[in-house]
């Protein structure tokens, strides 16, 4: 049977015992029919990866052991996505997707045709924890609190940013790409698209540039994929031998 892989937030070292996130036990006890004894995998986004024990496990509360360390920490390409906020199914969607593509933060956006206005936060961390447990990525990525898209571009740090044109009438991302190191990121408007004011707000801003993503009307959650791979695939880790 396969070995559990969990995400934990204690410090990680050999025979100290770490508790289980809410939840964990019972998936390790009831779903996964694990107990005493049985083998884990843990990490933290510190730490490393590491070969662990159950050395308790009652109902939903487990202690866990670590006993080896398999992998030390690597780093996170520092590689950003913005983007309007989706219904709940496609945001879901995205954030699993932009997880297991190795995004190191995901910051929603309110824009004025944005069809959500919120964002449900502990939600979409669960969905980005489940799926960095499942893609063996060593963190999680940083989902920042919905914020105005004028406000966001005014408290950007300088990095890169590209903006998914919706109509391809800009050059290609690949095209921008060559050269291009880790800061950088990607914006995705909403499906109605940018409003003109707000396309001419980004336009002053030095650190924008609009990328084509290919010949096709794409979705949003389509945009956002597809602009983390070509991201990653030119600039990103994906790049590094394995």
């Amino acid at each position: 049977m396969s070995i559990p892989r969990l995400y934990v937030e204690a410090d990680l070292a050999e025979g100290v015992d770490v508790p289980a996130l809410p939840g964990q036990g019972h998936y390790l006890g009831q779903v996964m029919r694990k107990g005493e004894g049985d083998s884990v995998h843990l990490f933290n986004g510190r730490d490393g990866e590491w070969r662990a024990r159950i050395g308790a496990i009652r109902k939903d509360r487990a202690t866990l052991v670590p006993e080896e360390r398999l992998r030390p920490q690597a780093a996170t390409p520092d590689i950003r996505l913005l983007l309007a906020p989706l219904k709940r199914d496609a945001m879901e969607w995205v954030v699993e997707k932009a997880t297991e593509l190795g995004v190191a933060s995901i910051h929603p956006v309110l824009t004025t045709r944005g069809v959500v206005g919120r964002i449900n936060h502990e939600r979409l961390s669960t969905i980005a924890r489940e799926a960095a447990e499942q893609c063996e990525r060593l963190d999680l990525p940083a989902i920042a609190p919905a914020q105005d898209l004028h406000a966001a571009l005014d408290a950007w740090d300088g990095t890169p940013l590209f903006l998914g044109h919706e109509r391809g009438k800009a050059p290609s991302l690949a095209s921008l790409l060559p050269g291009r190191v880790p800061p950088l990121g990607i914006l995705v408007g909403p499906e109605g698209g940018f409003t003109k004011p707000e396309l001419d707000a980004m336009g002053r801003r030095h650190f924008v540039s609009s990328a084509a993503l290919g010949p096709r009307i794409l979705r949003a959650e389509t945009a956002a994929v597809a602009g983390l791979a070509v991201l990653q695939a030119l600039a990103g880790d994906w790049t590094v031998p394995s």
